[in-house]
């Protein structure tokens, strides 16, 4: 049975506060106490999660794989990207590149995954511009997207969170995100889905 916005909600206010009541203290909520033991107990899986990356490896060897997992965030992570391919700039701007890729993340509060796509635009070793792609992935992205998505499935049991519901807006603080601006996919996946390790 799909899980819905209003059990996401339930779980994500484990997790999250409303509140800046424990701002400047030295003490923990308890809502990043229950974080920090549920990553603690997480990172059992690591071993399956590298597990998934070497069968992507094996799947898409045109690609690079990469592990972008961090415990300030909700969920693991790994990316998909192509190499650096050059891009057509004006003589001003000098020679700049391009890669193109996805990102596969599965919640640790939740069993539900989402895969969405991302570019960054390089100028020497320095990215210029990232842009983040939901659903609809461009049309490059889209095949790519759905081998991460059914190897996460097979691998984890867990299911697509639907754009609509990623979308749902909730009454949290995620990081430094304040509500009205933050939603489940932040609580449950990450605030600044652009930053990942490429």
């Amino acid at each position: 049975m799909p899980i819905s916005a209003e059990e996401l909600l339930s779980v994500v206010r484990k997790y999250w506060r409303s509140d800046h009541e424990f701002d400047g203290k030295l003490e923990r909520s308890p809502e990043l106490e229950r974080f920090q033991a549920l990553w603690k107990q997480e990172l059992k899986r690591l071993d399956q999660w590298r597990v998934l990356m070497r069968d992507l490896r094996a799947a898409l060897p045109q690609f690079e794989i990469g592990h972008a997992t961090a415990t300030s965030t909700s969920c693991f992570r790994c990316t998909v990207f192509t190499d650096r391919q050059p891009v057509e700039a004006s003589h001003e701007d000098g020679p700049r590149e391009r890669r193109w890729g996805v990102v596969g993340c599965l919640s640790i509060l939740a069993p539900i995954y989402t895969v969405y796509g991302l570019q960054y635009d390089y100028k020497g070793k320095d990215v210029i511009a990232a842009k983040v792609f939901f659903d609809p992935l461009p049309p490059e992205m889209q095949a790519l997207a759905e081998v991460v998505g059914r190897k996460i499935e097979a691998m984890f049991g867990a299911e697509a969170l639907p754009r609509e519901l990623a979308e749902t807006r909730i009454p949290l603080i995620v990081d430094l995100l304040e509500p009205p601006a933050t939603t489940l996919f932040h609580a449950l996946f990450a605030t600044a889905p652009e930053n990942v390790a490429v």
